[in-house]
């Protein structure tokens, strides 16, 4: 095989009795796929769980190479201006500050916080901003002064002047997932990472589900019954996931750090397999680990097996591997594209497949870079 460009991850994971990931209705996210029905949990959703699991022995913040960032309409506000508030007069704090959201929120800063994007900065963007911010406020006698040092400065300061001297100026997640800057495009960092939306590879298995609350302190001439009902919606499922990872983009948005990326190749393999949406946790413990984790690596465009499901499938994962084993002879033998591959599964597996646990698989993914050509 020549050298891999791609990685391709398909997993199962099972949950029951579980609000996963919620529309704006408060019911479970959903997709019709050959005509059933399935329960759905959105790409959003999963990549915001393994960026913030970091508690997690794997989590990307344990990574030496790890930079962090943050994502919020505030971040003049709270990272770049409140520093300053208490150490410089308000009139020169209060001229940088519409001055400083123009700069990163571009005209829409002008019309107010709800108007500016959510937008995701690196922490060593965050402390360029910061330092200029603290040499013009130290400089300006006044407002005006101040006012007028940051549009001189401004002219031809942007996003890459923030991003000179550094590996991952946008952060880590940036580097991952990839981030929009509507005020300066050239500032957009291309996601390495695809993720898509997991689905049920069965129809969509709901109930509603009728609960109270009782009141402890309710006197016997009280009105009796519960305090509060409430319904709510839980969903039972076996979801196929998908992600697919760009290595050359990897090791490029990690500065050319090979070493870093096979680091992330690492602990994401791991964080995919076992970190779960945690919505309603108190009331769901809707933790599960993957039943199946597939790697592919191979030279050619990637390609889902999302369609091994597009006939629903019984809610059951032995079946599930079986039918996700036969899609996939089916693109060996039509196409013969010569992607490696390997695996963990709980049950019997895929035949013809090196099977492995976990650790292995993720150290196995991880090496692959090594051998990645360039961007």
């Amino acid at each position: 095989m020549t050298a891999p460009r791609f990685l391709q991850i398909h997993t199962l994971h099972s949950y029951t009795a579980a609000l996963l990931n919620r529309d704006d209705t408060g019911q479970a996210k959903a997709l019709v796929y050959g005509g059933t029905r399935r329960t759905r949990i959105s790409s959003q959703c999963l990549k915001r769980h393994w960026r913030m699991a970091e508690k997690d022995p794997h989590a990307l913040q344990t990574l030496a190479g790890y930079v962090g960032s943050t994502r919020s309409r505030e971040l003049v506000t709270e990272r770049v201006i409140a520093p300053l508030r208490g150490r410089f007069s308000d009139d020169v704090v209060n001229a940088l500050e519409p001055a400083f959201q123009k700069l990163v929120y571009g005209d829409k800063a002008d019309k107010g916080k709800k108007s500016r994007q959510t937008l995701l900065l690196g922490a060593p963007e965050l402390d360029w901003l910061a330092a200029r911010a603290e040499e013009i406020a130290e400089a300006s006698p006044d407002g005006k002064a101040a006012e007028k040092a940051v549009a001189d400065w401004a002219k031809d300061k942007n996003f890459k002047a923030m991003s000179e001297g550094a590996a991952l100026p946008g952060g880590l997640a940036a580097a991952l997932f990839g981030r929009m800057v509507t005020s300066d495009p050239a500032a957009n960092i291309d996601a390495p990472v695809y993720v898509a939306h997991a689905f049920t590879v069965h129809a969509a298995e709901t109930e509603g589900d009728y609960f109270t609350a009782v009141d402890d302190l309710k006197r016997d001439e009280d009105d009796s019954g519960a305090d509060t009902i409430q319904e709510t919606e839980l969903t039972c499922g076996l979801f196929y996931g998908y992600v697919v990872i760009d290595l050359p983009g990897l090791i490029a948005n990690c500065g050319g750090d090979r070493d870093l990326a096979g680091q992330v190749v690492h602990h994401l393999l791991h964080l995919i397999a076992e970190v779960s949406p945690g919505a309603k946790l108190g009331s769901t413990a809707p933790f599960g680990r993957a039943d199946l984790m597939l790697v592919e690596a191979g030279d050619r465009q990637p390609r889902s097996l999302a369609s091994a499901f597009r006939t629903a499938i019984p809610n059951d994962d032995q079946v599930a591997v079986h039918v996700l084993g036969e899609r996939l002879a089916r693109f060996d033998a039509s196409y013969a594209t010569g992607e490696v591959r390997a695996h963990m599964c709980l049950e019997q597996g895929i035949a013809g497949i090196d099977r492995m646990p976990l650790g292995s698989l993720a150290e196995w993914a991880a090496a692959r870079v090594k051998d990645a050509p360039d961007a």
